[in-house]
């Protein structure tokens, strides 16, 4: 009943002053890319303290970032991740996928802030739009952040990673880092949050320049570093 209650009013809380926050964001972004970066970063800095405080769901951070631009490869299981990486990585280059770009105000805002918006059918098309945008972003100095898998994933799942993540790694010729984390435990795609503690586990940088097979089975043994024991 407890977590219920808790779940509750973090929706009521943070859904409730994020549309606001959300409708403002063209104004920031008045203000050039930057401003607009901060803004969500700001935005992304309220979800954590509403997570902790309200829904009295926490994080525990194993391992270091790199210490300069990278490919992150992360494990999805539920938007809490993408809200905390985007903060702890000052601002990546998020590759989303291409409906959520379409939601009105807030789609622009993305758009604004520099994610790279991929398009799921992974037509050769999109996939060259994709790397287009994340060199870019690399030109800019720059993290890229791909879920590889593709979309979120229930605890314990590890299906193969999509076809995107090869190209990304050839393309960018940037050191991986996979990082492993267990969100779907307290924050689950279906029903209420749960109190508790989400890890994120930033494995060893992979080295650029591997084969495709080698890099994959390297950072999907890396983002699943987390599952053994995992719940199905």
């Amino acid at each position: 009943m407890a977590d219920r209650l808790r779940s509750l009013a973090f929706a009521t809380i943070f859904y409730g002053l994020s549309v606001p926050i959300v409708l403002c964001a063209p104004i920031a972004g008045l203000f050039g890319t930057r401003a607009l970066r901060a803004y969500a970063n700001g935005w992304a800095g309220f979800a954590m303290w509403s997570a902790r405080h309200i829904a009295g769901i926490g994080q525990r951070i194993e391992g270091q970032h790199a210490a300069g631009p990278a490919l992150y490869a992360a494990k999805h299981q539920s938007m809490y991740e993408t809200l905390a990486l985007a903060r702890m990585l000052d601002a990546p280059a998020i590759v989303m996928k291409r409906e959520l770009a379409r939601i009105p105000v807030w789609g622009w805002a993305a758009r604004r802030y520099g994610v790279i918006v991929v398009d799921r059918t992974a037509s050769a098309t999109a996939l060259r739009q994709m790397m287009r945008e994340a060199t870019a972003a690399r030109g800019e100095g720059r993290s890229v952040l791909i879920f590889p898998e593709g979309t979120r994933v229930a605890p314990g799942e590890a299906p193969p990673l999509r076809s995107g993540f090869a190209g990304l790694y050839r393309a960018l010729g940037l050191p991986v880092v996979p990082v492993a984390l267990d969100s779907g435990k307290v924050w689950p795609r279906e029903g209420h949050k749960r109190a508790g503690t989400v890890t994120f586990r930033f494995g060893a940088p992979i080295a650029p320049g591997l084969d495709r097979r080698a890099a994959e089975a390297a950072v999907h043994a890396g983002i699943n570093a987390l599952e053994q024991g995992a719940p199905g």
